[in-house]
């Protein structure tokens, strides 16, 4: 039984208890926060042992691993204490900010020698798989375009609510590194490094909060395909828009809408496409988290779990290493770095 403790007890920790204790190799036993009432609480919930000491809970020898859900830009920092009492660690995502701060990350996990995962949750959803395998097997022939499209809406008490939200220090950036991380791993998951690319970003819906609530990023991938980025809080519908990666080819095309396709359409049938058509294809335009980031379920992140504990044990290799994690955040380095020069074409140091 492989026993973890979280480290803070905002919204998304609460996915993560559920994920650990719907695993049945995994028991959660231990939360730390930095509001002793808040860690209380979230103990009594899952009938579990509450620290306002982070110090303290790492020095637990039943503690095997923790889960960090802290700002995004305080994940360094737990990541730092949790190695040295040789915990593993598995992080919300993002790994961190910058990408300085994640490579301090694997630096430590490596001189500690425990392992470094990432949530990339969505990785793991059945429809991803299906287009990462066509993508495998060339059925696309030649890929022309790729676009990523987070059109996600965020109202201003949104920002109000957490002192963190909104600033570079704490959540590193906005439409983009928050909301749209998810679909930028995706897209670099299924098409490749990016050779370079232009990005113009902008707060234009939103007060007192440093960071883009709209931007769009023009890409040139290694493999020659073009594609866009575009990423937004700003954007209002009654049930929200789901997150997509529209991939096309001269032989085929797909649209992946959150997690099922709008669109699955190749010019050579394959016999897959027979269940994708009968059981993957929607119609449904409600967004999962685009208009309330607690609507999520916590499937994904029971997959991701799994995996981080298969690769603990030795069965199954580590799908979101450390390394994987890092190349989001590279990409987002080098789209803020062109946002900052008007939009100057930049090479992602990858």
């Amino acid at each position: 039984m492989w026993k973890f403790g979280i480290i803070g007890c905002g919204n998304i920790a609460n996915v993560h208890a559920e994920a650990i204790n719907d695993i049945d190799n995994a028991q959660l036993i231990a939360v730390y926060g930095r509001h002793e009432e808040k860690a209380a609480q979230f103990a009594a919930k899952y009938n579990i042992d509450a620290y306002a000491d982070l110090d303290q809970m790492l020095l637990r020898d039943d503690i095997d691993a923790v889960a960090i859900t802290t700002p995004s830009g305080y994940h360094l920092e737990p990541t730092i204490a949790a190695a040295k009492q040789r915990k593993h660690i598995i992080v919300e995502k993002p790994l961190e900010v910058t990408g300085v701060r994640v490579q301090q990350m694997m630096k430590i996990c490596n001189e500690y020698g425990v392992t470094l995962s990432g949530i990339y949750n969505r990785r793991f959803n059945p429809a991803v798989r299906k287009l990462k395998a066509a993508i495998d097997k060339k059925r696309f022939g030649t890929i022309a375009m790729c676009d990523a499209q987070i059109k996600w809406y965020r109202d201003q008490a949104y920002y109000n609510a957490g002192a963190w939200r909104g600033t570079k220090a704490l959540d590193g950036g906005g439409a983009l590194m928050n909301q749209g991380i998810h679909t930028i791993d995706q897209l670099l998951y299924f098409m490749g490094d990016v050779k370079r690319l232009s990005a113009s970003t902008a707060c234009l819906t939103h007060e007192n909060i440093e960071v883009e609530d709209s931007a769009v990023v023009i890409l040139e991938f290694v493999n020659g395909a073009r594609g866009v980025i575009q990423a937004s809080t700003s954007c209002w519908s009654s049930d929200g828009h789901p997150a997509e990666i529209h991939i096309c080819g001269d032989r085929g095309s797909v649209f992946l809408s959150d997690e099922s396709f709008r669109v699955w359409d190749f010019m050579d049938r394959d016999p897959m496409d027979d269940d994708i058509t009968s059981l993957m294809i929607t119609s449904n335009a409600k967004g999962l988290g685009a208009n309330d980031p607690t609507a999520i379920n916590h499937l994904g992140h029971i997959m991701n779990f799994k995996n981080f504990i298969g690769a603990l044990e030795g069965s199954e290799e580590l799908e979101v290493t450390g390394q994987e994690s890092m190349k989001a955040i590279t990409l987002l380095d080098a789209i803020y770095q062109s946002a900052e020069m008007s939009g100057v074409w930049v090479e992602p140091n990858v």
